[in-house]
């Protein structure tokens, strides 16, 4: 008895419809699947082109009443391979799918997208352009992640003709001159014998159709310049100049096509009082002489807000305080950098003749002469510890 490795999944989850769908739901369910995972839209992923063979094999049994009555009773088993099963069998190729099922799909793409011909050729698949913005972030939206809405001029899908470019469905006419399969085939004598070589349809620029009456609002380009507003989650932790892309977001591909890429380049504000290192954020401040020697409290600005810190008695200058997970956000991790603050001590450059005096007084006193001791590191020593 032959048994599959893999459970296959209910035909009917594959498709999204309950099981009393009709052959008009079924034939939509798929249409929509098709078009979703179809190979021209998604280049290269292995992942969609077996959910694109996924959904075929489930439209094949589901769309036939006899087929479909034998898997409601019996489940995979009741149409599994064989002469008449129905199912796939020893497995369906892409171009058995495209030719048993491509009208279904093919028409939503004005051609564009309805895969091979008999000869194994594709069609044209147009595409739209991309579109490039600049957003500009503060510190705390990088530091968030945040959303943004953008409005946007663009080439979008014609609402007239469903962005077809054609009056109405009776306006498509095959190419006579490839014959609906968008490429021309040519075959030329030399020395080494007959060769073959093919290259894109120009009468119908690839697509195996041409429209003998154009839609009159876009002209038969099946877009229209529109204003559209774009909303984009930027995630927390990006870098300036960094580029994010929104698919399908671009302009609107001629005639149906895949439309373009919308590309968002980051532009980071600069803080007037915060300096960002990589995931840290840097501050500077200043206290004076006495605060030093005597312990103070101090409030600083961090992304979120100010908070209060504690200076010691006895602080140095350049000594660093760390303020943790007060930085940003890795953009492709957990972590979260710190915020780091260099306390420096003021020291004044105009004193009064009473403020002389004192000090001229303290200068003899043993506690304020310099008597630096282990812990007591140069300034790039400490941040060094840090910044490890």
């Amino acid at each position: 008895m032959r048994t599959d490795t893999v459970a296959k999944r209910d035909y009917y989850e594959i498709l999204e419809v309950d099981r009393n769908a009709s052959e008009a739901d079924i034939k939509k369910a798929y249409r929509k699947k098709a078009i979703q995972f179809h190979p021209d839209k998604n280049p290269g992923n292995k992942d969609a082109e077996e959910k694109f063979k996924e959904a075929a094999e489930a439209y094949e049994v589901l769309s036939n009443s006899e087929k479909r009555s034998r898997y409601d009773q019996f489940g995979h088993e009741g149409v599994r391979g064989g002469p008449g099963a129905g199912g796939f069998g020893g497995g369906m190729s892409m171009d058995d799918i495209f030719s048993q099922f491509g009208d279904i799909f093919g028409s939503a793409f004005g051609g564009g997208f309805s895969g091979f011909s008999s000869g194994g050729s594709r069609r044209r698949v147009n595409k739209g352009t991309d579109l490039r913005v600049k957003v500009k972030l503060s510190l705390k939206d990088i530091a968030n992640g945040t959303e943004k809405k953008l409005k946007v001029n663009k080439l979008t899908s014609c609402k007239t003709c469903n962005g077809l470019g054609a009056a109405d469905s009776s306006s498509f006419n095959t190419c006579q001159h490839c014959h609906g399969t968008g490429q021309i085939t040519r075959v030329t004598s030399t020395f080494l014998g007959q060769m073959q070589t093919s290259s894109t349809c120009p009468y119908c620029n690839g697509e195996g159709r041409t429209i003998s009456r154009k839609c009159e609002t876009c002209g038969g380009s099946g877009t229209v310049k529109e204003e559209e507003v774009i909303s984009i989650n930027i995630p927390a932790g990006v870098t300036d100049g960094i580029q994010l892309s929104v698919g399908g977001k671009g302009n609107a591909a001629p005639r149906g096509g895949v439309s373009g890429n919308l590309i968002v380049q980051i532009e980071e504000i600069p803080d007037p009082e915060l300096v960002r290192d990589g995931t840290n954020i840097l501050y500077e401040h200043y206290i004076s002489f006495p605060d030093a020697a005597l312990g103070t409290s101090i409030e600083v600005p961090t992304i979120e807000g100010r908070a209060r810190i504690k200076i010691e008695p006895g602080t140095q200058s350049g000594k660093v305080l760390r303020l943790k997970g007060k930085g940003i956000p890795s953009l492709n991790g957990y972590e979260r950098g710190d915020q780091l603050i260099n306390v420096n001590v003021w020291t004044p450059k105009n004193l009064s003749r009473q403020e002389e005096e004192l000090l001229e007084k303290l200068k003899s006193s043993e506690n304020f002469k310099p008597n630096p001791t282990s812990k007591d590191r140069s300034f790039f020593d400490r941040m060094k510890e840090y910044f490890q």
